[in-house]
Formats: structure tokens, C-alpha cells, sequence
């Protein structure tokens, strides 16, 4: 049952207008078995003052492109209701002619383009209107008695719409509707969702919550979870069982799935995804098509199922029988797009949204973490409806040709528009380690500024997940992962790649920047000095990049390592042996790399900085001590004694080498590998030679 929400304190303090239809967007918003991401639209009219001063009838209604449950007040359109009413004297009117006309009709031109069902909340004359999906309406609306079962629900209260695609015809369609029965107090619309109104916003909110939670109510009172879906054939595999297979195939998947676009992955395995995956019913029902017209720019017309027994197959097969299935789902999609396109349709990337998988669950894709997410939102509605609708006869969705007239509908392609153009690292996945210190987190700022996500692995776990926080808040929820990770352990390291696996499918940018340092006369430098260089700066460096290698291999997508070496890579320092002989095997082990990479597309490049003091906990130790020491200068003298040492008279900042990393791992040095960069201002006994 789906919970009134409304706060009378809180809305009893809004201004009278639009920011009571913001509330109120809002609260049906946010809960998704009401509305789905993206979903759903709102109105309400309202007398307002034009340009001139006089007073003109407005409806506000959600803008294209907009969520319910995000959506503020300049998300909405205001429109000239006194041009809208008579059209619908008209007996048809085109898609494209509607959205030239309503262009006609805003009362300011920055607003955003009306909904696509403007003129359905036109035409009802009711000053509040909700269109929204819950799960438990097109559970009716998608079963095949679903206008018997309406009956049984709502008896004369509810009008009844065949399905037809949202726009002109439609919305009459409904106007007329209602018009035609006194007792109407909601509509159906099928295969589709509900229309409800009020007099109130408030009114307008508790009308859709009661409507719901009747048809709610009739079918939790004749669901059975035994037999649901057939009654389960497999058993769920253990949760850590479930995740270490994920981390093995999740890379596979995202190398198979990318062919055409790199995607971001995530995976889900709430209760209600593996008791559908395990049903007997899943592969068939799972076929059917989509639950809801708005699921299927998001999940496509069905999703991809691994036929594959838990209880019985191994890993192996369960590869190859992903790599199989998306091979074959791409063939099967490209058929469907040329068996329905018209003649300016452009394929989008053939490879499915959701995948299937008994025994652990769903695994989505998507450009951004974001996206994968909202596919498997998405998934989690189409679930709870064909559990409502096999419960109350047999689910039914749209034909073929329906189902692809509205995924390549130019009103709906129209909302993929206002994303914002893709960056340079959009779609890619970076994993650095070192991340929370000066150099690590200005190349996390810097990645992910221009799109890329970041794993963020640190010993200082605290600063690595500030850092994430940091980002998240400015550039949206899950484009950053904060790891605590010792890169000296190997099963630290490994686990660490399992969870970037699991987080986003996989990597494609490994920055191996951890660090330490420490000074002493090569006679006086003990082992354990020598071996925590060593270990650090050779073996963690080993070990971050043959775990990544792996994983490149397996996505088969190629990938770039950028190691943050030295100047003293190059440059023999004095009293720092151990540091300066850990560097150089950094920049040789990356050329190492690099000359077995090249087969599988795998670019490693090194970046040698000197003298990064700014946010460096390497500088904060008792480093800055003993190399101001080995200077014969006082430790608060070192920025200017570096500074006038190099050729350009200048100091390096962490930026400096972010900007450096960003090139390597960027399209324009796709075509070089095994180079070193320095960084340094121009220290002359560094140059490379």
C-alpha cells in the first residue's frame, strides 16, 4: 500500500501557485511504484498576469525531459489556456503540428518544452491533474482481462482507453471519456497508467493514493507467493557466492556489451529480482515486452536472459553463454530495427539494458552509473507489474511495431537531447590509487570533470571518501567510490578490482600514484628502508597493474595505465637510493607493460613530477626534514629552493600533474605508449635521454 505523505504544516506555508504543484510532483515522485524516473506528468491551472498586466487563465504542466521527483518550479511550462481549449474541436492533429503549436502558447519562452501529454491535462477541466504508472494500476491496464477486473475494482467510477501512443488523439480520446460518464473519478489507460484530478492539489494527491491502494489492496488479496511466476525452479545462490561470480563475468559483459558505446554497469539482487529470475515463468514472461511504454528508452522492448542453472553449470558456462546471449540479442535487435524503421531512424546501440541471471540476479547498463541504475529501477516496475498481472490473468504488452514506434518516437528521442554532450572520459572508469593525496585527488577532480567515473583507493579511507562525497555532490550521485586499499597486499589488491567490478563493471584508466619517500646516506640505508621502497613503489605498483591488466584483457577493450613516477626516475639523487631506485623501476616496469599491452590496446605511460608539495602527505612526513637537510636549508625554504632550480623559475602543483595523466589517458595520445612526461619546471640533469 502506498503511503499519504502529505505534510500539512509544511504545504500550508507554500505560496499559492506553481510551487504547490512542485510539492506536490514531488511527493508522487518519489515513490517509484507511483511514478517512474522520468516519468509521469502534472498540472494545474491557475489565473495569472500577462506581459501586459491583464488577467489570463495559465496551466503549469511538467516540462519535457524533467523527473516528478526532482522536478522545481523551472522545470514547468505555463501555457495561454485560452489557445490550447479549442483545439479540441480538431479532429486530428499531428505530433510534430501539436509541438509547434504549444510552442505558440507558453507565456515565456525560456520555459522548457511542455510534455508530451500537455493536452491531456488541457482538455479535463479540472484544476489539478495527475498522470502517473504505479505498479499496481498497469497491473490492470496489463493484464488481458484487465477492463473485467477494473469493473470488479472501481464498478461505474473509472473511463477505459484502448492504447493508443500519448499525443492529440488521446488525450480527446480521455476528455471525451469522461465528458461521457458523470461518475468518472479516474481513467485507465491501457497498457499505459492512471489519470486522476481534484479541485486541491491535496485533493488532487490523496485522489491518486486511494485509487492506487484499491487496486493495491484486490490484488494483494489474491497474490500467492508460492506459485507467483510459475513457483521458483532455482535457488539463489549465497550472497558472497553471488558476488564473486559478478566480479569475474561483470568485465566480460561490459567488454561485450561496449562494442559500439562503452557502458557503465550495475547489478541488483534485491528479493523480488531473484524470485522473478528463478521463477519457472522468467525466460517467457521475461519475453513478453515491456511493462510500460516509458520503460523502454531505458530497457529496450525485453531484456536478455542467461539461460543458466545455478545449481547445476559452472562459471565457465555461464560466460560463455553471456558472450552467446549478447551476441545473439544484438543480431536479434538489428533484425527488429530493420523489420519497423522508417527511413531517417538511426539504430542506438544494439545490446541490452538488463540482463538476467538466475541464481544471482540482474546486472543493467548504461552511459553513466546513473543510467544503469535508472534501467534497473526501471526493470524492478516491470517485475511488480507482471507479478500483479499473472496474478490476475495473463500479462499482455505491446505489439512489436508499437513497442518500436514509441522507442524511436521523435517526441520521446527528443528528452535524450537535453542531456548534455558526452566529455572525453564519459563512459570510461578510473581507478586511482593514492586518491585522497595532493596528485591522486586533482586527477580524480580533474577525470571526472570531464565525465569519467572514479574509484578512489587510499589507505586514508577517511580522506578517500571525503573526496568521493566531494565529487558525488557536485557531479551526482555514484560517479566516485571511495576504497581503502594497501597496495603491497596482494588480497587487498585483488579485492579491491572485484569491487570496482562490481561497482561499475569494470576499468578502463589506472593511475598507479601511491607513494612514499625517504632520505638517508646510501651507507646508513637499511634493509627495512630499502624493502618498504621497494615494496611500495615496485611491488605495489607490480601489483595494481597486473591486477588491472587482467581485467582489460578480460573486457577486451583495450585501457590505459598512467604511473606518477619521479624526476628521480631519471636522476640519481643524493642520500635517496631506496626512493630513487624504486622510481626508475616504476617508469621501466610500465615500459614492461606497455610492450606486452600493445596486442590488446593496453597503453602505459609514466609522468615524472618533482617537488609536489601542495596536499602531499609524503611532504607532511619527516621527507621534507631530511631532503631539506641534504640542501643544507631550512624545511620552510624548500618551495623557493625548487623553484629556482628549475629552467622555467617556477613550482609544480598537483594540477600540474593532473593535467599530464588526463593527456595520457586521453584520445589524444591514443597512439603513444611507453613514454615518460616530466613534470618538473626543467631540472637539466633530469631530461630524458
Amino acid at each position: 500500500m502506498v503511503k499519504n505523505l502529505w505534510n500539512h504544516e509544511h504545504s500550508s506555508k507554500l505560496p499559492h501557485g506553481v510551487e504547490e504543484l512542485v510539492y506536490r510532483s514531488n511527493l508522487l515522485g518519489s515513490d517509484r511504484s507511483i511514478c517512474n524516473w522520468g516519468g509521469g506528468n502534472t498540472s494545474m491551472k491557475t489565473v495569472e498576469k500577462d506581459f501586459r498586466g491583464r488577467e489570463i487563465e495559465v496551466m503549469w504542466v511538467k516540462g519535457s525531459g524533467s523527473d516528478l521527483a526532482t522536478m522545481k518550479a523551472k522545470n514547468f511550462t505555463g501555457l495561454k489556456l485560452e489557445d490550447i481549449r479549442p483545439l479540441i474541436e480538431r479532429d486530428e492533429m499531428s505530433d510534430e503540428e501539436m509541438v509547434a503549436y504549444l510552442a505558440h502558447c507558453m507565456i515565456d519562452s525560456r520555459h522548457p518544452r511542455a510534455s508530451i501529454e500537455t493536452l491531456l491535462h488541457a482538455f479535463l477541466p479540472f484544476n489539478h491533474v495527475d498522470h502517473t504508472h504505479p505498479d499496481a494500476i498497469i497491473s490492470i491496464c496489463c493484464a488481458d482481462n484487465g477492463k473485467e477486473i477494473a469493473k470488479e475494482i472501481y464498478r461505474d467510477r473509472f473511463v477505459w482507453v484502448p492504447y493508443i501512443r500519448p499525443g492529440f488523439t488521446l488525450s480527446k480520446m480521455i476528455a471525451e471519456g469522461v465528458r461521457n460518464n458523470p461518475n468518472a473519478e479516474l481513467v485507465l489507460m491501457e497498457k499505459h497508467g492512471l489519470v486522476t484530478w481534484g479541485e486541491s492539489s491535496q485533493e488532487s494527491y490523496e485522489k491518486t493514493l486511494a485509487v492506487i491502494n484499491e487496486a493495491e489492496e484486490y490484488i494483494q488479496h489474491k497474490i500467492n507467493e508460492e506459485t507467483i511466476f510459475g513457483g521458483q525452479k532455482y535457488i539463489s545462490l549465497q550472497e558472497n557466492d553471488r558476488l564473486n561470480i559478478l566480479a569475474n563475468v561483470m568485465p566480460i559483459i561490459r567488454g561485450a556489451v561496449s562494442t559500439d558505446k562503452k557502458m557503465i554497469l550495475s547489478y541488483d539482487d534485491k528479493d523480488d529480482v531473484l524470485q522473478f529470475v528463478n521463477s519457472r515463468n522468467a525466460k517467457e514472461l521475461s519475453q513478453v515486452g515491456a511493462a510500460c511504454p516509458d520503460h523502454l528508452v531505458h530497457t529496450k522492448r525485453t531484456p536478455l536472459y542467461i539461460d543458466w542453472n545455478p545449481q547445476l553449470d559452472n562459471i565457465e558456462t555461464l560466460e560463455n553463454r553471456i558472450l552467446e546471449g549478447i551476441t545473439q540479442f544484438k543480431l536479434e535487435y538489428s533484425e527488429y530495427f530493420k523489420r519497423n524503421k522508417n527511413e531517417s531512424d538511426q539504430i542506438f546501440e544494439a545490446a541490452p539494458r538488463v540482463i538476467l541471471i538466475p541464481g544471482i540476479g540482474m546486472v543493467n547498463t548504461g552511459k553513466t552509473l546513473a543510467m544503469a541504475k535508472v534501467s534497473g529501477e526501471l526493470y524492478h516496475r516491470a517485475i511488480a507489474v507482471m507479478k500483479g498481472a499473472t496474478t490476475l490473468g495473463n500479462f499482455v504488452s505491446l505489439s512489436e511495431n508499437e513497442s518500436y514506434n514509441v522507442e524511436y518516437w521523435p517526441l520521446e528521442l527528443y528528452k535524450l537531447t537535453l542531456a548534455p554532450p558526452e566529455l572525453e572520459f564519459s563512459r570510461k572508469v578510473a581507478f586511482i590509487t593514492g586518491g585522497a593525496g595532493g596528485i591522486g585527488s586533482s586527477t580524480a577532480r580533474r577525470l571526472v570533470s570531464e565525465g569519467a567515473h572514479v574509484i578512489i583507493a587510499d589507505l586514508n579511507v577517511e580522506g578517500a571518501q571525503k573526496l568521493a562525497n566531494e565529487i558525488n555532490e557536485a557531479f551526482g550521485e555514484g560517479r566516485a567510490h571511495a576504497l581503502k586499499m594497501d597496495v603491497t597486499s596482494e588480497t587487498l589488491v585483488k579485492t579491491a578490482f572485484e569491487r570496482s567490478a562490481l561497482t561499475y563493471g569494470g576499468v578502463d584508466i589506472i593511475v598507479n600514484n601511491a607513494g612514499l619517500a625517504t632520505s638517508s646516506p646510501f651507507d646508513e640505508t637499511s634493509l627495512n628502508e630499502w624493502s618498504l621502497n621497494i615494496n611500495v613503489l615496485g611491488t605495489g605498483y607490480f601489483l595494481v597493474a597486473r591486477e588491472a591488466f587482467k581485467q582489460m584483457k578480460k573486457q577486451g577493450m583495450g585501457g590505459n595505465m598512467v604511473f606518477v613516477g619521479s624526476k628521480n626516475s631519471l636522476y640519481a639523487g643524493k642520500n635517496v637510493t631506496a626512493y630513487s631506485s624504486a622510481k626508475a623501476l616504476e617508469t621501466h616496469l610500465a615500459r614492461c607493460i606497455a610492450a606486452e599491452g600493445g596486442e590488446y590496446g593496453i597503453r602505459v605511460n609514466s609522468v615524472l613530477p618533482d617537488a609536489v608539495l601542495q596536499g602531499s602527505a609524503i611532504w607532511d612526513s619527516s621527507w621534507r626534514e631530511e631532503r631539506a637537510a641534504s640542501y643544507g636549508i631550512k624545511p620552510d625554504e624548500l618551495e623557493e629552493y625548487y623553484r629556482k632550480r628549475t629552467t622555467l623559475q617556477v613550482n609544480i602543483f598537483p594540477e600540474d600533474i593532473a593535467e599530464s595523466i588526463a593527456f595520457f589517458a586521453s584520445s589524444k595520445s591514443e597512439k603513444t605508449t611507453g613514454c615518460m612526461i616530466t613534470v618538473d619546471g626543467g631540472v637539466p640533469a633530469a631530461f630524458t635521454r
